[in-house]
């Protein structure tokens, strides 16, 4: 376990208490605390913490200021089969580094990613819908999570020299997490086991916007070692075109690009278009959705105008989705939903009608995905999974959405439900919207019939409909009430079948 550390604040009490609690026994682990030249009062805060636990060693280091060398030195200084990076202000849940290894050892796995739960932060779904014991680069989702926080073979790294980028250097875990994922024999994904727990850090790196003229050329090095490591094909396109979205269309979209002020919106431009012309080709742009796709478009030739009416276009959309029939049906229940997506005038969301809008002309064979409605459970920043599972359906008219309450409230967690949303796709749009319902449909539903003691139903909220896990006055009466009467029937019936029943000869014959 690799902690790089610098000044920590209050939270780092929590990593310690979450490795505290870790079910491997501490025999079994050590933990790496790599000080990045932190004050007196941190180092003394950290060797007490090394002094009450055996398997706790600090390396005291000079001042970088960021933290790919102390990852590095954990990498040397590290004892164990495997290693894992963590962050100051981070936790571990309790069964993460037994469930990690005895998964890598499974798999001989040279990385595994555990599953990550956003504390404030979103996490991408598709990572952890499933266990995937050796995924593959370019099919699965791996790209989705470059974070460092995940467990590396120890051997794996020292033996092919893969470190992480010493000094100042944006998008160094993705220069690391990429080299590891080129170089590994399997990569394994475990979903089905909450590991690591990252929390939002206001005043991380990642938080502050970019400046353009040091940004890109860091970039740039990761399209560099993508393209050592591939060839000229679709593997290379599928994951130029990852950076691409993520990187530069992503950041020019909608209200995010209205709110740059002006002089570094252009200087954003200036670094950009040519970047965007060398580096991503017509094959990158032709996988890309409709709107990114027009977006790069407009970017390549240059049409900053163009790209501003985008913008302001793509702030304009609206969407909204309403329940308009519900029913229980064998215990689950059957929602139709009709959900829209609406452009600035306030017609349908059309091909035709983006390009009257911004006066452009959409490129022929564009990608556009399947619109669909798939609903989500809105609960704590805690919440193991905000996906309800199954409940999603293609359209957005009348859509047939289920929901299995056994499902949804199956885990064992404090939860009582949540805020329904609604996540709207159309034409590679996507919306996350609260999911509304006329009051008497929701009266008419009803709850659910009673299973475990309890009773589920939807209600409305106040900024939409809510699913309720209930615990109903009176359940426990009825309960044994029903339980009486089950047991005053079976009485009955024992006593009917006995006095019917022939009764057995006493005469000495016999």
């Amino acid at each position: 376990m690799i902690v790089p550390v610098y000044e920590p604040g209050p939270t780092f009490d929590d990593l310690i208490a979450s490795l505290d609690r870790q079910t491997i026994p501490p025999g079994a682990f050590e933990v790496l605390l790599c000080d990045d030249g932190s004050g007196e009062t941190t180092r003394a805060r950290l060797a007490e913490v090394a002094r009450t636990r055996p398997h706790v060693r600090v390396l005291t280091l000079p001042h970088t200021g960021w933290p790919g060398t102390p990852r590095n030195h954990g990498i040397d200084a590290a004892r164990g089969r495997y290693v894992f990076f963590a962050d100051q202000d981070d936790r571990l849940y309790p069964d993460a580094l037994r469930a990690l290894a005895a998964y890598a050892d499974a798999h001989t796995s040279d990385v595994v990613i555990g599953r990550v739960v956003g504390i404030g932060r979103d996490i991408p779904r598709s990572v952890f819908r499933r266990d995937i014991p050796r995924a593959e680069l370019g099919r699965d989702p791996l790209l989705a999570l470059l974070t460092p926080h995940k467990l590396f073979r120890t051997a794996f790294l020292r033996d092919g020299g893969i470190r992480y980028p010493n000094g100042r250097v944006r998008l160094e875990d993705h220069l690391f997490v990429m080299e590891a994922y080129f170089r590994a024999r399997t990569i394994s994904i475990l979903a089905s086991t909450p590991c690591y727990a990252w929390l939002k850090n206001a005043g991380s790196a990642s938080s502050s916007r970019i400046d353009p003229e040091t940004y890109f050329p860091h970039l740039e090095a990761v399209l560099d070692l993508v393209e050592r490591n591939t060839e000229p094909g679709a593997l290379r396109d599928t994951l130029l075109r990852h950076w691409y979205r993520g990187k530069i269309l992503g950041r020019l979209g909608g209200k995010r690009m209205r709110r740059y002020p002006a002089a570094y919106r252009e200087r954003f431009l200036d670094a950009v278009i040519p970047l965007a012309q060398r580096r991503f080709g017509s094959s990158v742009e032709d996988g890309l959705p409709l709107p990114l796709r027009v977006r790069s478009s407009a970017l390549r030739a240059g049409r900053r105008e163009d790209l501003l009416r985008l913008a302001d276009y793509d702030a304009g959309l609206r969407a909204d989705a309403r329940i308009v029939a519900a029913e229980w049906t064998r215990g689950k229940i059957a929602l139709t939903i009709r959900a829209r997506v609406l452009d600035t005038d306030g017609e349908d969301l059309t091909p035709d009608g983006i390009g009257r809008a911004l006066g452009l002309v959409i490129p022929p064979g564009t990608a556009a995905p399947a619109d669909r409605v798939e609903l989500r459970l809105e609960a704590s920043p805690d919440a193991f999974e905000r996906r309800i599972p199954g409940a999603s359906a293609p359209g957005l008219r009348d859509a047939r959405v289920v929901i299995d309450p056994v499902r949804v409230f199956a885990r064992q967690d404090p939860s009582v439900g949540g805020r329904l949303r609604a996540h709207v796709r159309r034409l590679g749009w996507t919306f996350d919207v609260p999911l509304h319902a006329d009051p008497g449909i929701l009266r008419a539903l009803g709850p659910s019939p009673v299973w475990a003691g309890r009773r589920c139903a939807l209600v409305e909220g106040r900024d939409g409909v809510e699913l309720r896990r209930q615990w109903p006055a009176g359940i426990a009466r009825d309960l044994i009430a029903r339980g009486a009467r089950r047991a005053r029937g079976m009485l009955s019936a024992s006593r009917r079948a006995l006095s019917a029943a022939p009764r057995a000869s006493t005469s000495p014959g016999s």
